[in-house]
């Protein structure tokens, strides 16, 4: 198949990539470049079915000429500003390329409708559905309530992807993932955040006491679910993507912490007095689950092993140069 890929750059993007064109697909690759961009795009380019075009998404006229002239099977669309942090910091940008940049996909899909059907796989977050206590999981016909200006943004693009295929009838199909892990993620996240500060010996910050609840999904495995959506998923459908691997934050620092002090402590060193606790951001959701019955349904099993995939994508920092 022919994937067209917006934001492929970035993290569960480039990996997604990756996985695609090991199966076979050919790929488009529309980024912008931003600075959470991965710049390791050197070795995609021995793939003779990968194309990249640094492309804003907003940009309707451009993206409207590269979706032309491809005509892809699927679109595929990773772009988005993610941190929670700097949505608090700065909302607007957040509007701006996860809500219109939604909508301008959308819009080229629509224009384009006699020439192809193109389909679109919108990839959305487990925090659009909000925040839980200790005991239930999100399903996908549950009601949206985002707390953070991020999860507002994704929620909004959700619904505009939904109306679309309402009104225009533009044939799509929504994902939820938890809390991703791996390779090329961007440092300020709390696991590559933990693992480099690890390597560097500064200062882990943990919000709160770090009893905050996520269910961490390896990005391989996210790429393997979507593309098994992309195969066999029904359209209209929305497919929870989760692994009930749940842990509070101060587990998983703890965690990686240990790693460091069993495999790479020449000198004895105690990793855990590198966490601080910090003062807790606004709006802090306690807890994300979800249940993904949907997508098991369909064929997708989740290949468990936490320990070994969290000593993966350590050993993938410790290799390069931070």
């Amino acid at each position: 198949m022919k994937l067209l890929v917006t934001g492929g750059l970035g993290f569960i993007g480039i990996n997604f990539i990756m996985f695609a064109l090991k199966k076979g697909h050919t790929i488009i690759n529309v980024d912008k470049i931003t600075y959470a961009s991965n710049k390791e795009k050197k070795f995609l380019k021995n793939f003779k079915k990968y194309k990249f075009c640094k492309v804003d998404i907003t940009n309707q006229i451009k993206l409207q000429k590269i979706i032309k002239s491809n005509l892809p099977d699927f679109i595929i669309n990773f772009a988005a500003e993610t941190h929670v942090d700097r949505s608090i910091k700065d909302p607007k940008s957040f509007i701006k390329t996860n809500i219109m940049g939604v909508y301008t996909i959308l819009e080229c899909c629509k224009k384009l409708l006699k020439l192809k059907k193109i389909k679109l796989i919108q990839i959305s977050t487990d925090e659009v559905y909000g925040s839980l206590k200790y005991t239930g999981s999100f399903s996908e016909g549950d009601v949206y309530k985002p707390n953070s200006p991020y999860s507002a943004s994704k929620a909004a693009a959700d619904q505009l992807v939904r109306a679309y295929r309402k009104t225009f009838n533009i044939p799509s199909i929504i994902v939820h993932p938890s809390n991703n892990f791996g390779p090329f993620q961007n440092p300020e996240k709390l696991m590559p955040k933990t693992i480099i500060n690890c390597i560097k010996k500064k200062e882990i910050p943990i919000y709160g006491k770090g009893l905050q609840i996520r269910d961490w999904l390896y990005v391989e495995d996210t790429a393997e679910a979507i593309h098994k959506v992309i195969l066999k998923g029904k359209i209209g459908y929305n497919y929870n993507i989760s692994t009930k691997n749940e842990m509070t934050n101060i587990k998983l620092v703890n965690k990686i912490c240990n790693y460091f002090s069993n495999k790479t402590n020449v000198y004895k060193y105690n990793y855990k007095k590198l966490i601080k606790f910090v003062k807790d951001r606004p709006g802090h959701d306690f807890r994300y689950s979800l249940n993904n019955k949907k997508l098991r349904l369909i064929g997708w099993r989740y290949n468990r092993n936490f320990e070994k995939k969290l000593s993966q994508t350590i050993k993938w920092y410790l290799n390069r140069k931070i």
